[in-house]
């Protein structure tokens, strides 16, 4: 794994922007009183988070916050170290509630408004149905009800509903649908996956079957796994690969930064001069070393796109190109000889080429929405791979705050580089689709927009270069 000219600025901490939308949305008070002397004791001091016991009989009435959507797998306290606190029973007031679904583009773009405790569903302007939310007094669980509605709502306004309330309350693990405007729902939502039954009244849709849901954040892509037919490639046995998918395959609104990032597969006609400029950036290159003129680039890109194995990706954020990724099937890869791979493990490779992005801003996003978008690609994929230089120890770092694993350290031809791994039911198991979070103060992440030629500028005061 590469992370072209930018792996030496890797940080996590959390920054305002992303403090907003969760201060807004009652993630839990900001100015809660945490266990004080709990959280200055050496062995719980660690940069930038807060780690706390979250016993149950320690600080008696306070609420205590746990940072730790980031933690290492290969390092985890025991799990009553890290347990998460229910929903507080008022939120705070909001600098900005809306969050948008479904937008892939050209599809059904939906929003949702939060207005206190109910969540408004729209599309074009047009209310679809209001969900009304009440914390559970006992639990870490929410209570839904469908308030009123125009007419019954199609399903997937339901869904979009349930993304937004789920990512407005990133601390609950289930929610409750109870009340009888969810009864023409209940058969679909419990044959997707996305609701369970349970012994008290009504349904209960758990946020890990939520967020592995297709249908909220890839286009109308078969579902249904493609078929297992073993085949060689140069010696090595794997399954037979899907077709390469063309145009956006994965796009998803990120609430703290207002915006909405997007995948799409790269193109030679379309995407040449990107690679190429992007790739001749110094501090891409001292990394890739794929520097080089225009032809070098159209073929370095035709074989990737020939390649069964590879697909290159042009990520953007509001449509304005700011990286490029590779991502790989592991059993036909070089990785493959120096792990056990399985037949659907995934790995990749990036390059930040827009300074204006480069920075932990922006890396709470793109990096938890690509592990997000392999995962949902296949549902057999259950591991994600990595291969950083073994001796860069910040990437290494913040790569196991992501949630990766260390394995062990082997010899590349071209690198000493250490095997890191994500896990499925980390991923989803650990929601590590959405960052914690750190202090109150706020501020938004503008939208960074082209120039005239086309290029994007340097940096901007709310997204620094690191």
């Amino acid at each position: 794994m590469s992370l072209g000219g930018t792996a030496q600025h890797w940080h996590f901490a959390i920054r305002r922007n992303r403090r907003e939308f969760f201060q807004s949305e009652a993630r839990f008070p900001l100015n809660a009183p945490i266990d004080q002397r709990k959280a200055s004791r050496p062995e719980n001091k660690v940069p930038g988070f807060v780690f706390c016991q979250g016993q149950s009989g320690h600080a008696s009435g306070r609420r205590r916050v746990a940072t730790h959507a980031w933690r290492s797998v290969a390092h985890q306290a025991p799990a009553s170290r890290w347990r998460r606190m229910a929903m507080p029973d008022q939120p705070t007031s909001a600098v900005d509630s809306t969050f948008f679904s479904y937008c892939i583009a050209g599809g059904p773009r939906i929003e949702i408004r939060r207005d206190g405790h109910t969540f408004v569903v729209r599309q074009g302007g047009d209310p679809l149905l209001r969900i009304s939310v009440r914390p559970e007094p006992t639990t870490a669980a929410l209570t839904a009800d469908i308030v009123d509605g125009p007419k019954p709502p199609a399903l997937r306004a339901i869904l979009a509903g349930l993304e937004a309330i789920t990512a407005a309350h990133p601390d609950a693990h289930a929610v409750r649908l109870v009340g009888p405007r969810w009864s023409p729902y209940v058969a679909d939502l419990i044959d997707q996956g996305i609701a369970i039954a349970d012994q008290q009244p009504g349904l209960v849709v758990l946020p890990d079957l939520l967020w592995q849901s297709r249908t909220l954040w890839l286009p109308d892509a078969p579902s249904v796994p493609y078929p297992l037919v073993y085949t060689l490639t140069a010696g090595k046995r794997h399954p037979r690969r899907r077709p390469k998918p063309e145009g956006e395959v994965y796009a998803r609104f990120i609430p703290w930064l207002k915006q909405t990032i997007s995948f799409r597969a790269a193109t030679v006609e379309r995407d040449l001069p990107l690679v190429h400029r992007w790739m001749n950036d110094p501090r891409v290159a001292a990394f890739w070393k794929e520097d080089g003129d225009l032809e070098k680039h159209r073929r370095y890109l035709g074989d990737l796109l020939a390649d069964p194995h590879m697909l290159p990706l042009i990520a953007s954020f509001d449509d304005v190109p700011f990286g490029y990724f590779e991502i790989y099937w592991a059993k036909e890869n070089r990785l493959a000889p120096f792990y056990d791979a399985d037949d659907y493990d995934r790995g990749w490779h990036v390059v930040i080429g827009e300074d204006a992005y480069r920075g932990r801003d922006w890396i709470t996003a793109w990096l938890p929405s690509l592990m997000h978008y392999l995962f949902l690609d296949d549902c057999r994929t259950q591991r994600i791979v990595g291969e950083p230089q073994s001796d860069h120890h910040q990437q290494i770092r913040n790569l196991e705050k992501a949630g990766f694993a260390k394995i062990k350290n082997f010899d590349f031809p071209h690198k000493r580089a250490l095997l890191v791994m994500l896990l499925r039911e980390r991923f989803f198991g650990d929601r590590l689709w959405v960052p914690s979070l750190e202090t109150p103060t706020a501020r938004p992440v503008d939208r960074v927009e082209p120039l005239a030629n086309g290029q994007i500028p340097v940096a901007t005061a709310a997204s620094p270069v690191l």
